[in-house]
């Protein structure tokens, strides 16, 4: 069973004329026509029949594989003021993506078939792009017993997470691994020694001194990186690390690839592009789980991004209430929205200066992610489903609260102008959003 539900609507016919089309994956790079026939490329070309096809001016533009985001919250079911199937694929379709993974910590937690289910059901009907669901590790997140994973996979699980928790019992841990062998999908670790981090409202060093928060310290993370890849070791089992924000766990996850270890690892937008001091601003959007680290961390994480030591950009798309981010910072819950930001930050953020190539950005944003997952890579190739982002690398815009699609504002870059804009998503085939 494919772990991507597709809304339930036709598919689109379109040209696209005259971009620069650019996969990493296929090697391509060039100016060309491309031709959409009922939801598969067609054909890719110079100057090509449009067929009484919806036409789409590119040029100037650069027309890419649409992105894969493999952490996203949908607050669905349990915060539906928060965020729902509906807006949250809406949002992504905005920023370029064709498919998105939800994590399991909703209200119910995603912890039996029967839950599991009635996410995909509700997505075929709701859904404005392809969203796959992930099912949690243990009973509830409790950390205590193992979910049915073999009939969770059985009913699509993308994956299996107890995302925002840790699995604090390493012999727990090593029978998921166990199981997870019968199960198949990929099995994705929250990272954190909970006994390290209580009272921690943002990274342990001289600004969190500075400010009197309490620290969260980056061994923290890279301690349960460090066990996690152990156990995958051992057992020779697959794992993917989440959101990575500290140098230590690059270090651990470079040193486990070279021994051969099957691990894979993702980093957010904002742990590549800011650091701790932006908590100065006192500002709520900006407290996040793992949080923002030291310029070091994110120089690390940047490099382990360049050098395919990680992966995959995942924005960890965390919508909240305004009321509970409207207070103290230590008050204030972790997480920030992302899917409408990620690509046009790193671009301006990354890209722009020369840190990171563009071609890189898009293969971390594609077939990245869609590798750790075992999903069909979007990309440009005659045959393939339609997946693509058409993106005004020219064009900048304010990043402003009521240009959001997400039902929440809690960006972390609200009033900045960022360059690089998509101007045309297709996703399963149809167009999911045309500025």
């Amino acid at each position: 069973m494919t772990p991507l539900t597709a809304p339930n609507r036709p598919k689109d016919d379109l040209v696209v004329r005259g971009a620069r089309v650019l996969d990493p994956t296929e090697g391509i790079d060039a100016v060309l026509d491309v031709r959409v026939d009922s939801g598969t490329i067609a054909a890719l070309g110079a100057g090509l029949d449009a067929n009484g096809h919806r036409v789409i001016d590119g040029a100037g533009l650069v027309l890419a594989p649409a992105f894969v985001d493999p952490h996203v919250h949908l607050r669905t079911p349990g915060r539906e003021d928060e965020e729902d199937i509906a807006s949250g694929t809406r949002a992504a379709a905005v920023g370029g993506y064709c498919a998105i993974l939800a994590m399991p910590n909703t209200d119910p937690v995603v912890d039996s078939a029967s839950v599991l289910g009635s996410l995909r059901e509700r997505a075929r009907a709701e859904a404005e792009i392809p969203v796959g669901f992930l099912a949690a590790i243990t009973k509830g997140q409790t950390g205590d017993e193992l979910t049915e994973m073999v009939e969770l996979a059985e009913a699509g699980a993308a994956g299996f997470s107890d995302d925002g928790q840790p699995v604090a019992s390493p012999g727990l841990l090593r029978r998921a691994l166990q199981y997870g062998a019968a199960a198949g999908p990929t099995i994705a670790l929250h990272c954190e020694e909970r006994t390290l981090t209580r009272g921690g409202q943002m990274h342990e060093g001289e600004t969190s001194a500075e400010l009197g928060f309490g620290g969260y310290p980056s061994i923290a993370e890279s301690l349960m990186v460090a066990r996690d890849l152990a156990l995958a070791r051992y057992e020779e089992r697959p794992v993917h690390l989440l959101h990575l924000s500290a140098r230590e766990s690059v270090e651990e996850l470079r040193r486990a690839r070279a021994e051969g270890v099957a691990a894979s690892g993702e980093v957010t937008p904002h742990h590549l592009t800011a650091t701790d001091e932006r908590v100065r601003s006192l500002d709520a959007n900006v407290k996040m789980n793992p949080p923002l680290r030291a310029e070091p961390d994110r120089a690390a994480l940047v490099e382990a991004l360049r050098d395919g030591t990680i992966e995959a950009v995942a924005t960890d798309h965390a919508p909240h209430a305004r009321h509970e981010k409207e207070v103290p910072f230590e008050g204030a819950p972790f997480g920030v929205t992302g899917l409408e930001t990620a690509f046009s930050v790193l671009y301006t953020r990354l890209v722009q200066p020369g840190v990171l190539a563009l071609e890189t950005l898009l293969e971390r944003m594609t077939a990245g992610p869609a590798r750790v997952y075992g999903l069909e890579a979007p990309r440009i190739a005659q045959g393939a489903e339609a997946n693509l982002v058409l993106l005004d690398l020219a064009g900048t815009w304010r990043v402003e609260e009521s240009g959001f699609r997400s039902k929440s504002a809690n960006s972390w870059l609200l009033g900045e102008t960022l360059a690089g804009r998509v101007a045309l998503t297709v996703a399963g085939g149809r167009v999911a959003f045309a500025a």
